[in-house]
């Protein structure tokens, strides 16, 4: 990986472009082209207007954040936003009026959520979750930690690489306890698996859970009910056998924690948070987004 695409990737989102390979990679999995495109937003934009119980932006780019996750079909981007409206409806206590500087001090303060500073080898961001010993569900709440991880995929959707390549999802359990157990309830498991799979309009590729002890079988049994058929076949379990990790990540873009060539994390939620701090006007637009009525 060039050194100059890690600087532009790390803690800066990469704003306003599309690289020609992404382009072509739109073109091949999303349909996505001039024509396709230009006639999706006019026919979605028709669409929301047509739905008064829907409160969305109906710009171009806004709408092209939905249209993408769905693969530029119309009546799946109006489904998809009505899936997130219902799910904003109901955990309205968690994401409605969500601001930047809310989840700032827990942000900072920890690595409970991080990205990779550099991205994979097929250019998708890559989001650690850190459900181990490095989260204390004293000190950050599930619901603090859910905030934290919606706010981040608001962040992502500004992304247009993001947008047409999709996100990978580490989920690292080491040194998980009884502790992290119980923050895990079936609650936040359901509202976690509910966001992932109807509320969240970006790509999910791939979810990788690594380091998990032999307690997680507690915490995987409240998670696989909710569960969907196309996000378990996008689900791998691998323990401690890194080598396993690698035949999905390769070695070149991980870091020494997951057995790669990559200096080990040295960086978090401190110097993250600057790029989410610079789109606080798009959060804010976002939190009172989604349902027309509360």
């Amino acid at each position: 990986m060039a050194a100059t695409d890690i600087a532009e990737e790390a803690f800066h989102l990469r704003l306003g472009y599309l690289k020609p390979e992404t382009v072509e990679i739109a073109r091949v999995e999303l349909r996505e082209t001039e024509e396709v495109k230009a006639e999706a937003i006019l026919k979605l934009r028709e669409l929301l207007k047509a739905t008064p119980e829907l409160n969305y932006k109906d710009d171009d780019a806004f709408l092209t954040v939905f249209l993408r996750a769905c693969h530029f079909y119309p009546e799946g981007a109006l489904e998809k936003m009505k899936t997130t409206a219902s799910f904003r409806k109901e955990y309205a206590s968690l994401v409605r009026g969500l601001l930047v500087e809310q989840v700032k001090e827990k942000f900072v303060k920890g690595s409970v959520i991080n990205v990779l500073k550099n991205c994979d080898q097929k250019g998708r961001r890559v989001l650690i979750v850190n459900c181990g010993k490095l989260w204390d569900p004293s000190d950050i709440t599930s619901d603090e930690m859910f905030r934290m991880l919606y706010m981040v995929h608001l962040a992502a959707q500004l992304e247009e690489e993001t947008q047409v390549r999709g996100v990978v999802c580490i989920m690292d359990f080491e040194g998980l306890s009884m502790k992290q157990v119980k923050a895990l309830s079936p609650s936040f498991s359901k509202r976690l698996l509910t966001f992932i799979q109807e509320a969240m309009p970006l790509r999910m590729k791939e979810v990788h859970f690594v380091k998990q002890p032999f307690i997680f079988n507690m915490v995987w049994s409240l998670f696989k009910p909710f569960v969907k058929q196309k996000l378990n076949s996008r689900m791998h379990f691998h323990g401690s056998d890194m080598k396993s990790l690698q035949k999905f990540l390769d070695p070149s873009v991980l870091p020494a924690n997951y057995k790669g060539t990559l200096p080990a994390i040295d960086y978090g939620g401190v110097e993250w948070f600057p790029a989410l701090e610079q789109q606080a006007q798009y959060v804010a637009e976002w939190s009172q987004l989604g349902p027309a009525q509360w």
